[in-house]
This record gives structure tokens, C-alpha cells and sequence, in this order.
């Protein structure tokens, strides 16, 4: 692939999702973008990427597809997670019976759904903290791909035994041969949706807690700054948002509170008392 069309299919998949390729070599786009121009009937990746602008939506997000990370295992860096259970879910619990609302969480850039599922088994293990409230979980994802897998929940052995509890496996899990299916019980907590996040985000509704993790490292600093803006019009005042250990807001968005001893949580600013009191 000369530097030319390798440009071109870069600047196609930023345009369309925001991510930035960086350093990917053109290898690495041609191994996963045969197949494509395989499956679509294009005589090879020239082809493809000549007719990659006029080409019908559904040739379009595959390439994009193609070219999305689904790095993802359960349970992934401990610490959003016990600080899930311990500081966040006590605080959306007691604003859920105050307000007379439910508790709405957000992932993000659910992959193919260890991340949300993880969440799931969390609240399952705490049911007190929030008796008699509803939960929604919400994972999305832009990869058609990702969430095809995360709505079966069926995963390996090697990727159950990537940060998963033994006592979770076996709680929540059944064996089939050498793979593991997530029972219905989680299943039914979440609800996965396609969806870009450079697209409009009404349709969500508003959140009590998002969970945008590793996803703005993929993105420059304007495209982070417009994502988080938009993610933050589905925030309740009040909310929370959790970004991955190397992510940060500073510089992006003045909106948005850290609460130091919590690493990767920002609360929503908000001035009045009645919320968001572990920002306080």
C-alpha cells in the first residue's frame, strides 16, 4: 500500500470515528482490511480504498470495525471497580431513594463486554447497598463486531481466567466444553447498543454514572474535548464519570471535578448539596 492510500484510509477512519491510528503500520491495515474487500467483492484493498467515500454504509463501518481495538478482560485494573462498590454505588443508592429515580449506568466502549458484565457482578455481590432501587446498565459500543460477542457472553478459558474472581466464575458462569457462557441472571442487567460517540447521544438518556474507559487515548485533544462535551450533556448533575489510569481531563473539559484518593473519577460540577457528595 503506497503512503498515499495509506493516508487516505487513516484519515477515512478518524473522520468517521475519531480515532487516531498514529503509528499503525500499513501492514497491519492490509491484514485487516482483506478480508473487506473480500467479503464486499472488491477486487483488492486499492479498490476498496478508491471507493471507500461513495462505498454503502454498511462497507464503511466495516472498515472501521476492522480497525477498532477490543482489548477487554474482566475485572480490568481492580480499582474503578472497589471504587465502584465502596464509594460509588453507596452514594448513587442513597440519591436513587431520595430522588425516586433509578440508578443508570453507562459503559462507554463496552468491547465484547467483560467491562459491563463486570459492573453486573458487582452489584449482584452487593444487592443491600441498593435493595429495592432499579439498576440499568447500558453498554455500547462501535463495533458491531464487539457487540455481537458481548450480547452471547460465551468466552474462553483464557479470557475467564483474565482477572476473573474463581467464586464469580463459578457463580455466574456455565461450562461448555472449554468456553464459559455468563448466565441469564447478568445477562438481563444490561442492555448493548451500537453506537459512535461522534453521533448524537440524546437517545441515552441521562446517566447517573459513565464508565469511558481507555477510549479518549484513541482520540486527539479536539475530538476528546467534543466527546467528553457531548457524553457530559447525558450526565445527571451530580454524576460521575471514570476514565482509564493513563486518562486524564485536565485540559479537556473544566466541567468536571477529580476526587483525589480515587484514581480515574471525576464528578459533574454541580453547586447544589444534595449531590455528589464523595466530590464534596
Amino acid at each position: 500500500m503506497d503512503d498515499g492510500k495509506y493516508k487516505s484510509i487513516i484519515d477515512f477512519v478518524r473522520k468517521k470515528s475519531g480515532i487516531v491510528l498514529g503509528n499503525t503500520k500499513s501492514y497491519l491495515i492490509e491484514s485487516r482490511l482483506n478480508p473487506i474487500a473480500e467479503k464486499f467483492s472488491y477486487v483488492d484493498i486499492d479498490a476498496l480504498e478508491r471507493n471507500l467515500i461513495s462505498a454503502p454504509r454498511e462497507v464503511q463501518e466495516a472498515v472501521v470495525d476492522a480497525m477498532t481495538t477490543n482489548e477487554s478482560f474482566f475485572f480490568r485494573d481492580n480499582t474503578p471497580f472497589d471504587n465502584f462498590k465502596d464509594a460509588i454505588l453507596p452514594e448513587l443508592a442513597a440519591n436513587a431513594r431520595k430522588n425516586g429515580t433509578p440508578i443508570r449506568i453507562w459503559c462507554a466502549a463496552a468491547s465484547t463486554g467483560q467491562e459491563p458484565y463486570s459492573l453486573a457482578m458487582v452489584l449482584m455481590a452487593n444487592k443491600r447497598i441498593w435493595a429495592g432501587l432499579k439498576v440499568e446498565i447500558i453498554a455500547t459500543d462501535i463495533s458491531h463486531r464487539a457487540l455481537e460477542r458481548a450480547k452471547i457472553g460465551k468466552y474462553t478459558q483464557f479470557e475467564v481466567q483474565r482477572g476473573l474472581p474463581v467464586t464469580m466464575l463459578v457463580d455466574h458462569f456455565v461450562q461448555d466444553g472449554t468456553h464459559w457462557t455468563i448466565s441469564d441472571e447478568i445477562k438481563k442487567m444490561i442492555v448493548f447498543k451500537k453506537l459512535n460517540l461522534l453521533d448524537s447521544l440524546f437517545s441515552l438518556g441521562k446517566m447517573d454514572l459513565v464508565f469511558c474507559r481507555n477510549v479518549l487515548i484513541y482520540f486527539d485533544v479536539e475530538t476528546k474535548s467534543k466527546v467528553v462535551k457531548s457524553i457530559q450533556t447525558t450526565m445527571n448533575p451530580g454524576a460521575f464519570m471514570v476514565l482509564g489510569g493513563a486518562e486524564t481531563l485536565l485540559g479537556i473539559s473544566d466541567d468536571f471535578e477529580r476526587k483525589d484518593g480515587y484514581r480515574g473519577l471525576y464528578c459533574l460540577t454541580d453547586k447544589r448539596p444534595s449531590r455528589a457528595a464523595i466530590c464534596a
